[in-house]
């Protein structure tokens, strides 16, 4: 099943090994805003340990009353972390199956190019409304989303201000 794939790209100052374990664990609901049509991450239910080990879940609620489950299906400290998003509800629910996605950390002389790809599966014959959705609202968000979370890896790998 093919999908559609939008990235996002932004560097922290931090280590890969920094990044990769400051942004895992960062509160979803700090970084996931409304942006018209896409609901925000309002809350996390049912978290099954710490976001950082293969087969962990947990339910985002969404500011539309409906939710995903992610689930991690892959960890390689420093360089990659991945999960599936399933169960979606609402307009989603309608359109999309199943979702993926990756983070990939890499080394640069100034931190941690950190880059962000969501690869999003549409139901049978919404394939083309969901490569609609991903490139007119999906990717721009996810450009808007990510450098706060760079930010916070940074000012969190530096440590608390004197």
């Amino acid at each position: 099943m093919s999908g559609t794939s939008a990235t996002a790209v932004a560097v922290a100052q931090a280590t890969p090994k920094q990044t990769y374990e400051i942004s895992g664990p960062l509160d979803p609901t700090n970084f996931y805003p409304r942006s018209g049509v896409l609901p925000a991450v309002k809350a996390v239910h049912h978290q099954t340990g710490s976001w950082d080990t293969i087969g962990r879940t947990r339910m985002l609620m969404l500011s539309d009353g409906g939710h995903v489950i992610e689930t991690i299906t892959d960890t390689d400290s420093p360089t990659y972390f991945a999960y599936e998003l399933s169960d979606f509800q609402k307009l989603f629910g309608m359109l999309v199956a199943s979702a993926r996605a990756e983070w990939r950390f890499e080394r640069l002389e100034s931190g941690t190019r950190i880059s962000w790809t969501y690869t999003f599966f549409g139901k049978p014959g919404r394939g083309w409304i969901v490569a609609l959705i991903v490139g007119l609202l999906w990717g721009p968000y996810m450009t808007k989303v990510l450098p706060p979370i760079a930010r916070e890896v940074s000012r969190q790998a530096v440590g608390p201000s004197a």
